[in-house]
């Protein structure tokens, strides 16, 4: 054979063992990246889920000893007036700030984004926006709601309801549709809410889904961030 053939030849050889040697590598390299990228995300979920655990068991801590303590303010104010008027002033001020779970009867309004529909020219009165929500907190309280929450997060004096985009924020945290409202009061009254011409009429013909019902018995947790007052101080 020819040498200059045997040297094209030879050439042609060592390029296509160059090419599969790069290939070879370069599946390597992927999939090294691929076992550390995954490795990476387990890593990541244990180390919440730990965090989790341990949110979980040091609140469970707190209200055991938030349990203790009160037992033991009853039973020190049970032989002592001044006392016993003390923690029923106690227990009135947690009330009215939202720190205790309450009970009793009131309604639940629940406000879903709506379903696409043609004759809606507008498809933004679909979504459950945070102005929606907060115009039915407002009108609860104006019907004298006690308590309210929305989905399960406890309504204050210092709740800051907000849009983040199409998330909803309350007391600082994300909250999806459905958007679940629910209020403790003088039934009667809070069920005006639903009257015709009402808000929740017009969310309705809006396009919204809106769900209304009575209940004898309700339960809405504690407010179980921290109160700070940066502003207002006591009057000396």
């Amino acid at each position: 054979m020819d040498k200059k053939v045997e040297a094209i030849i030879l050439a042609i050889m060592c390029f296509i063992l160059t090419i599969g040697i790069c290939i070879q590598i370069n599946t390597v390299n992927n999939n090294g990246s691929t076992v550390s990228g995954s490795q990476q995300e387990n890593n990541l979920k244990s180390q919440v889920l730990k965090m989790k655990e341990k949110y979980e068991n040091q609140y469970a801590e707190l209200e055991r000893a938030e349990r203790e303590l009160e037992k033991e303010r009853e039973n020190i104010a049970s032989s002592n007036t001044e006392l016993a008027e003390l923690e029923s002033k106690i227990k009135k001020a947690n009330l009215l700030l939202g720190n205790t779970n309450v009970t009793g009867t009131g309604i639940k309004v629940t406000l879903s984004d709506g379903k696409a529909d043609p004759k809606i020219l507008d498809a933004e009165n679909l979504i459950v926006h945070a102005e929606n929500v907060l115009a039915v907190v407002n009108e609860m309280k104006n019907a004298g709601a006690e308590a309210i929450s929305i989905n399960e997060e406890r309504v204050t004096n210092t709740t800051a309801i907000s849009c983040d985009g199409n998330i909803i924020i309350v007391n600082g945290k994300k909250v999806g549709s459905p958007i679940q409202i629910t209020a403790i009061g003088f039934v009667e009254l809070l069920s005006n809410l639903n009257r015709p011409g009402s808000t929740l009429e017009t969310f309705k013909n809006n396009g919204k889904i809106v769900d209304f019902k009575k209940n004898s018995n309700l339960e809405i947790p504690k407010y179980t961030g921290v109160l700070n007052f940066k502003y207002a101080k006591t009057v000396k």
